[in-house]
């Protein structure tokens, strides 16, 4: 598990958060998670494998949030989208935290 990072609901699903803000959304009957990126992490994940990442429509989409589909993604992909996520997320000294740690 990522640091400082807890599970929560969000519109009635399991959700993850880290300094109190969400990081990803699982939507586990639609086999997708819904990622917080930085718009320049979210355009080179869909450049990467655009089968897998689309980002959402609107103005929620142009500020990084992106859908990944969970029925095609390999496990490692996943992990990469999480920590992604959870870097965009995640307040800058425990961001300085982690990198000092990895």
């Amino acid at each position: 598990m990522l640091p400082e990072t807890v599970a929560g609901a969000h519109s009635g699903n399991p959700d993850f958060r880290v300094g109190g803000r969400v990081l990803a959304t699982l939507w586990v009957e639609e086999a997708r998670v819904v990622l917080r990126l930085t718009p320049e992490d979210q355009a080179a994940l869909c450049e990467a494998e655009p089968d897998l990442f689309t980002p959402l429509d609107g103005a929620w989409g142009r500020r990084g949030w992106t859908n990944l589909d969970l029925d095609k993604c390999a496990e490692e992909t996943l992990r990469t989208a999480l920590l992604a996520a959870w870097r965009t997320t995640a307040p800058p000294e425990l961001r300085g935290a982690y990198d000092d740690r990895a």
